[in-house]
């Protein structure tokens, strides 16, 4: 669905992030967002209440559709969030608890 540009300029280093345990290569410098529409399913949550997956939508932190659960933490901005070397991604499905876990 989306792919990084090729421009020589834009290139930065590479680091490895894992999204629901599966290793993927990102630019160092990027958000979760953008390496979330690049990676199959290319969804980053699934509605607690209609059960529908949703997408990374506004890419500025306003619409809220990108959450995703980030080194344990749940309802994290992808969006928001730049890629870090060894960074542990999940797409969230469930309403997360005050405790920060995800309940069905």
């Amino acid at each position: 669905m989306f792919r990084k540009l090729n421009i020589s300029e834009l290139q930065k280093t590479s680091v490895t992030i894992t999204i629901d345990d599966v290793a993927v290569n990102a630019a160092e410098g990027e958000t979760i967002a953008a390496v979330l529409l690049r990676v199959s399913p290319f969804t980053a949550r699934v509605s607690p209440v209609s059960g529908t997956e949703r997408a990374p939508f506004c890419m500025m932190g306003a619409c809220f559709e990108c959450l995703v659960e980030i080194d344990g933490k749940t309802s994290t901005r992808s969006c928001m969030t730049l890629v870090r070397d060894g960074m542990v991604v999940h797409r969230q499905g469930g309403r997360p608890d005050p405790s920060g876990q995800l309940s069905a």
